[in-house]
């Protein structure tokens, strides 16, 4: 997950024309933008490991037009939501929309993924469900030197939670940070 220095994951204002809020995409230039080569081998590891992806539905609404024809994650996503959708396929991509809860969908994110990783890429709220349910072993986080001063925080209403640092990368646009949980 990519956070500003204040720890919101969206900048305020999100919707379908402002995926991550107005002024929002800036968090995500490392990954987008003009990346060095050593951010682009930080992104495409994620990839490289990951057999399938888990999303909520806001992040799925407010992506699905921006991420093309191909739907951009090139794997299984399975989108936790309460409002039913047949399975979507974009290209490589297949969106499966699961309604009974977080378990759910990650049981069937680990069918797909087989021994691959299974990557959380958001929302917040997803990413904080999974967290408390307490089935996250790595958390990986992409900090920008930003303060957006509002948005969508990644940490709110979470408890204490032990990390330990695992690696630590700077680059020009972000400080990256992985670490296990305890």
């Amino acid at each position: 997950m990519t956070t500003s220095l204040d720890g919101y994951v969206a900048a305020p204002g999100v919707s379908l024309e402002h995926p991550l809020g107005e002024d929002g995409l800036r968090l995500h230039d490392w990954l987008l933008g003009d990346s060095t080569a050593q951010e682009k081998e930080i992104a495409s590891r994620t990839f490289a490991n990951t057999g399938a992806f888990l999303l909520g539905r806001r992040m799925f609404d407010v992506g699905e037009e921006p991420w093309g024809d191909d739907g951009a994650f090139g794997r299984p996503c399975f989108v936790v939501t309460h409002r039913p959708r047949p399975t979507l396929a974009k290209g490589p991509t297949t969106f499966t929309f699961v309604t009974d809860g977080i378990e759910s969908a990650l049981d069937q994110a680990r069918e797909a993924a087989g021994d691959a990783d299974i990557c959380v890429v958001g929302g917040a709220d997803l990413a904080r469900q999974y967290l408390r349910a307490g089935v996250v072993d790595e958390l990986r986080l992409h900090l920008v030197p930003v303060i957006l001063g509002g948005g969508t925080l990644l940490w709110d209403g979470l408890t204490r939670t032990e990390l330990r640092t695992t690696q630590v990368v700077e680059t020009p646009q972000a400080t990256h940070l992985t670490f296990r949980l305890r």
